[in-house]
């Protein structure tokens, strides 16, 4: 724990020494020569009479999530006519998503998108959103999130000095296997399955029988190719995009469970700015969110033509049944305590939810 700490705080002082630098490789922000007047964390950073702000992001710049985050910038900037520039940092340039939260919480990054599996340790209720096979489609998803509900979920971590300022949407997630098709629950007993960094979701997938190995997405094909793990478990663009379906040809769409992600933003980063700057970067926000959703669907085709194109064995299971009962435990651990708020989540599902 204490490497892994101080890992954390390398990446931030890291982090600070790529900022002041402004390197001009691809997704790493502009090239520019002005003199830095502020750089200290939990502070905008100033150059040239403008306020740099910076978003980590862990995906590609080709992904939706990345283009929506470029999109948000693009905003912020039109609106401020230059004044606010966000640079956003693409393919894990500032640190993985675990590292990205906590430099956002400290002010070493001032936004990060990020999944919520990594933000249940500001605010557990966030467990709620990420329950298995806890929605109906992707549609009743969005209905949850563009509530009260989702709005009071976005502002829960003030106290820690996060803000959420929008929601992206990451798909459903499924399993998929280096040596053998899973058809039931019973077909994951003792397979090494990666999950993310977040001790909730080693509980889901250890319930069903599997043995839950947590790492960075960066990670994962490497461990893929060289029998680390046996398998892992994601929305199916990302197991195209990442060309993981090369070490792994089987995949189960069960969709066990969909967790969506947040841009997040440093709080007392946010306060500093006048109620107007504050409202055009909520604004400029959702509407990227939307924008998001545009393009994942599109995403979703695309990688879907890749996956058929490669021949990869896609299975849908008959009855889900089996998979629910397996991840009963996880309800009676988590559940228990938000059985109102799942209540009001399910009904928003429609009749039979």
């Amino acid at each position: 724990m204490k490497k892994k700490w101080i890992g954390i705080c390398l990446a931030a002082a890291g982090c600070m020494v790529l900022l002041t630098a402004c390197r001009d490789d691809a997704g790493r922000g502009p090239k520019d020569s002005g003199e830095v007047k502020t750089v200290s964390w939990n502070t905008p950073m100033e150059k040239d009479g403008r306020i740099l702000l910076r978003l980590a992001n862990n995906q590609k710049p080709d992904h939706p999530a990345s283009e929506a985050c470029d999109y948000f910038a693009q905003l912020v900037r039109e609106r401020t006519d230059n004044r606010i520039q966000i640079q956003v940092y693409h393919s894990s340039v500032l640190g993985n998503e675990a590292e990205t939260v906590k430099e956002v919480e400290y002010g070493s990054i001032d936004m990060a998108r990020v999944s919520i599996a990594l933000l249940t340790s500001y605010n557990q209720e966030l467990l709620a959103l990420q329950m298995p096979y806890l929605y109906k489609d992707e549609a009743h998803m969005w209905r949850v999130l563009n509530s009260g509900l989702g709005d009071k979920y976005l502002e829960s971590m003030e106290e820690k000095g996060i803000e959420g300022l929008c929601w992206y949407g990451a798909g459903a997630r499924n399993f998929y296997t280096s040596s053998r098709e899973i058809r039931s629950p019973a077909d994951l007993k003792d397979m090494r399955i990666r999950v993310q960094e977040s001790s909730f979701m080693m509980d889901v997938i250890g319930t069903m029988g599997a043995i839950p190995v947590d790492m960075p997405y960066e990670d994962v094909r490497e461990a893929l190719k060289n029998g680390g793990i046996d398998g892992a478990e994601n929305n199916f663009p990302s197991y195209a995009s990442a060309g993981h379906y090369h070490e792994a040809p089987y995949m189960i769409m069960d969709e066990h469970v969909r967790i969506p992600e947040m841009v997040i933003m440093n709080r007392h980063v946010l306060e500093q700015l006048s109620q107007k700057d504050q409202d055009t970067i909520r604004q400029a926000a959702y509407e990227s969110s939307l924008r998001q959703r545009e393009l994942w669907t599109e995403y979703e085709r695309e990688q879907w033509k890749v996956l058929e194109k490669a021949g990869v064995r896609i299975l849908y299971p008959e009855d889900k049944t089996g998979f629910r009962e397996m991840v009963r435990p996880v309800y009676d651990m988590y559940g228990q305590p938000y059985e109102d708020i799942l209540s009001e989540i399910r009904q928003m599902g429609g009749p039979g939810a």
